[in-house]
């Protein structure tokens, strides 16, 4: 699989420069360069944006940064996206990052967690119980790449934050192929994405499909 990987690799759109160095520093100044997107996933999250003409993005997870340049460099010149990261001492590197790809301008960085940060997006969207947000304030897409055990909370959270015919996109919902090992792993991990893709698939105000790229894309339509 590891040759196809590659051929595929070689035959896609090459990575900016700020995506090469982003990568590079990653595997210099972290621990777990796997969790990078990569350039495939990369390039299929940028051609997402293009073709959709998504203006608005959030996404759950910035890690280095380099699936959030990704995501903004197909954004139009009026787009924004909101990028959420827990770990604090990322953040240079990050805003870094986004410098070089000349996207600072397009992306804020929100650090903290996750769920209290989206809580208070929720808040100032006016999104309080039985309320509806101003079509203006609706993300066209969420990607979805924070602590896999949290998942089914992400997605109730974010659901009513994203315009009607948005997208949700979901990374690693294979994990490894754990979710498809009979019997299920019972690590905190794999049953939370195991959950969550259940709860997808059950959704009936959503259409969806698992691409197997890298670690498994779950791409959630709302209707």
């Amino acid at each position: 699989m590891e040759h196809i990987y590659k051929y595929i690799e070689e035959h896609a759109t090459r990575e900016s420069e700020a995506m090469s160095w982003v990568a590079k520093q990653t595997h210099i100044r972290t621990n777990h360069a796997r969790m990078l997107s990569g350039s495939i996933q990369g390039e299929l999250l940028r051609i997402i944006v293009q073709t959709s003409g998504a203006k608005r993005i959030l996404e759950l997870g910035t890690f280095t940064g380099y699936s959030a340049i990704s995501l903004a460099s197909a954004l139009p010149e009026d787009g924004h996206l909101d990028t959420l990261e827990l770990n604090d001492e990322l953040e240079d590197l990050i805003l870094e990052g986004f410098d070089r790809a000349g996207l600072s301008g397009k992306i804020a960085l929100h650090i903290g967690d996750c769920k209290e940060t989206l809580q208070r997006f929720r808040t100032e969207m006016g999104l309080t119980e039985g309320s509806t947000a101003d079509s203006a304030m609706l993300y066209d897409i969420v990607y979805m790449d924070a602590n896999k055990r949290e998942y089914c909370e992400y997605y109730d959270l974010v659901f009513d934050m994203v315009r009607p015919g948005g997208l949700i996109l979901a990374d690693n919902v294979l994990w490894d192929g754990k979710v498809c090992q009979d019997p299920l792993p019972q690590d905190k991990q794999t049953l939370g994405i195991a959950r969550f893709n259940d709860m997808v698939s059950s959704d009936p105000r959503v259409e969806s499909v698992i691409l197997p790229l890298r670690d498994g894309l779950n791409i959630i339509r709302k209707k």
